[in-house]
């Protein structure tokens, strides 16, 4: 049955002549009380969903070095790319192979971070470094942004003060 249909059954010929009044009670008493909001309401109080974007990151950069401690070195500079700002990175060498990395950009509107580790092979003053690393947080327009099996490689001159260069580039989405 129609909700006009059960109306029309409870309004007899009595109450319509009892008045406007007497109908509109009538008909507020007929809306059950878990009703709640009226449709177009209720959509606009749920929130919105969207469509995730996958982000190809392609990062650059150049750092110098701000502090080296026994087997770390914290380099700071400037990303290009994508997501292009100031960018921290530490390195940490965990064995005479492989290394732990840090990074933490900076790009206008937020930020993101993201750790990883892998190789190191040092020849002369000059060592290469490579690995995976995943973007695991981020602030602002990068709050949800995150990422796996992200490349990271670069370089360590330590004829120049031990700065660095940094590539990162993988698929990141929201």
């Amino acid at each position: 049955m129609h909700t006009y249909d059960a109306f029309a059954d409870l309004v007899s010929p009595r109450v319509l002549r009892a008045g406007p009044l007497a109908c509109a009670a009538l008909a507020l008493a007929a809306v059950p009380a878990d009703a709640g909001p009226q449709p177009a309401l209720r959509r606009a109080a749920r929130p919105r969903a969207h469509a995730a974007r996958t982000i190809s990151l392609q990062e650059s950069g150049r750092l110098h070095l701000v502090s080296k401690h026994n087997f770390t070195l914290e380099e700071q500079g400037v990303a290009s790319g994508t997501a292009a700002g100031a960018i921290a990175v530490r390195l940490t060498a965990v064995s005479s192979t492989r290394m732990t990395v840090e990074v933490s950009i900076h790009p206008k509107g937020g930020s993101l971070s993201g750790s990883g580790s892998g190789s190191y092979r040092r020849n002369g003053a000059k060592a290469t470094f490579s690995g995976s690393m995943t973007i695991d947080g981020g602030s602002g327009e990068y709050t949800h942004v995150h990422g796996s099996g992200l490349d990271f490689s670069g370089t360590i001159e330590e004829s120049d003060r031990d700065a660095i260069t940094v590539r990162v580039s993988g698929r990141v989405s929201d």
